[in-house]
């Protein structure tokens, strides 16, 4: 049984490192904030269709973190690096393709499901750079699985401080024009982030060549393989590939519906999408550590602590949630100012941190059941999950958003939607399947 101190071994790297590498968010919105609303919204959109391609490399780089791990739990080290080499040149190929794909079609998609021609334009302008940053991202996700798996987590801390640095300074230079470099504007907010993930991904090259055991894990050549291997994360990530897509998906079309109501209710989302992150960041902590902690206890036979695990995970994670919530719901002022000095913009957000705020309530279990449900292996039951979560989350877009145009802060309504359907089916599928047997 995994105790409090292992837990926390695993998951505070994981935290740190998520809340250093969400300050890109972060930053960015705060530099767009004080360029102009119709920059602050295009960032928004075009951002959340940039994390929908990001999302796809992420879940293959999910089902090989799952590989690796349960390998890591049988003490078949050698097997890791394998899936960790043959896993990275495919990502770094298929995001070749994702990025051309991209720079064909993402400007007609922006014409055409973008109301306003300034947001579109923004948008399209954001995408052109912003694209490119896939090619190192497919690197550093791979990095991220392996380090994960292996539970050496603490590098995933000095790689995201690393790239938060990064981004903030190449946003000072590129955003406003500094030390010679032409003013970008939106454009160099998206040049900046590409730049803070190719430092990222070099540090864990870096790293890795010359503080890991490259032996131990198999790491010591880089070489093509058959296709055998490719197949089999496939057969585990293909589902989780799909999975993020379409969740990403699913959020775009929210902040689309989001401008249909207009350019300030934008600006507005993506000032309390960006402030989610201060508690997202737990919750997703919390759930990458049950994904690797269930997927290490299934791999080692161990199966009968994986309840008690999970339990202990969402005990340790309202103890942290909570206190974040009332420190939202007390002090929102002081957390929006980072954002935006508009004190008129500051008001209209008030009320969406309140209910922004509360339906982590329901998305901190159901992360992590939900994240469970895949550490067992069973991906394919994990997308199906999603996949009627999704279906009611879209249909409370459609209601709620599209057809009531309701005020912007009861637009985050169809949060509840999504993160309770996503919690109720994963407490079935631990109770009423027999996820014990799963081997992969």
């Amino acid at each position: 049984m995994y105790s409090r101190k292992d837990i926390w071994g695993i998951a505070l790297p994981i935290l740190v490192s998520l809340f250093v590498q969400n300050l890109i968010n972060i930053t960015d919105t705060a530099f767009m904030g004080r360029v102009g609303q119709v920059e602050l919204g295009a960032s928004a959109l075009a951002g959340v269709l940039y994390l929908a391609f990001y999302m796809i490399t992420f879940g293959f780089s999910t089902g090989a973190q799952i590989l690796m791990a349960r390998r890591n739990g049988e003490a078949k080290y050698r097997a890791l690096g394998p899936i960790m080499i043959q896993g990275t040149l495919f990502l770094i190929l298929f995001s070749g393709l994702l990025v051309g794909a991209s720079l064909v079609w993402a400007p007609q998609l922006l014409e055409l499901l973008i109301s306003s021609p300034a947001v579109c334009q923004a948008g399209e302008e954001y995408m052109e750079y912003r694209i490119f940053g896939l090619l190192f991202t497919s690197i550093g996700v791979m990095f991220r699985a392996f380090f994960v798996a292996i539970t050496r987590t603490r590098v995933l801390m000095v790689n995201a401080i690393i790239m938060t640095v990064a981004n903030v300074v190449f946003n000072y230079i590129f955003v406003f024009g500094n030390l010679g470099a032409p003013e970008m504007g939106i454009a160099g907010a998206a040049l900046g982030s590409v730049l803070a993930e190719a430092s990222a991904a070099l540090h864990f090259i870096l790293y890795t060549l010359f503080r890991i055991d490259r032996a131990k894990y198999g790491l010591s050549r880089i070489r093509l393989e058959g296709a055998g291997l490719i197949r089999e994360i496939l057969n585990v990530s293909v589902w989780s590939m799909i999975l993020y897509f379409l969740t990403i998906g699913s959020w775009f079309l929210f902040f689309v519906a989001v401008e249909h109501l207009g350019e300030l209710p934008l600006a507005i989302s993506n000032i309390i999408r960006s402030t989610s992150t201060l508690l997202f960041m737990p919750v997703n902590a919390f759930g990458a550590t049950a994904c690797t902690l269930v997927s290490n206890a299934m791999g080692a036979h161990r199966a009968d602590d994986v309840m008690s695990i999970i339990r202990r995970l969402v005990k340790m994670c309202y103890a942290i949630v909570l206190p974040l919530i009332a420190l939202l719901c007390i002090f929102p002022h002081w957390i929006l100012l980072i954002y935006t000095n508009d004190s008129a913009l500051i008001a209209n957000c008030t009320a969406s941190v309140y209910v922004m705020s509360s339906y982590y309530l329901l998305s901190l279990p159901g992360n992590i059941l939900f994240q469970s449900v895949s550490g067992t292996g069973d991906t394919r039951t994990a997308f199906l999950i999603e996949m009627i979560t999704i279906i009611f989350y879209t249909l409370a877009i459609y209601v709620i958003i599209v057809r009531q145009r309701v005020d912007i802060s009861l637009c985050w309504t169809v949060e509840y939607v999504y993160w309770g359907v996503q919690l109720l089916l994963s407490a079935l599928f631990f109770k009423m399947t027999n996820w014990k047997a799963k081997k992969i």
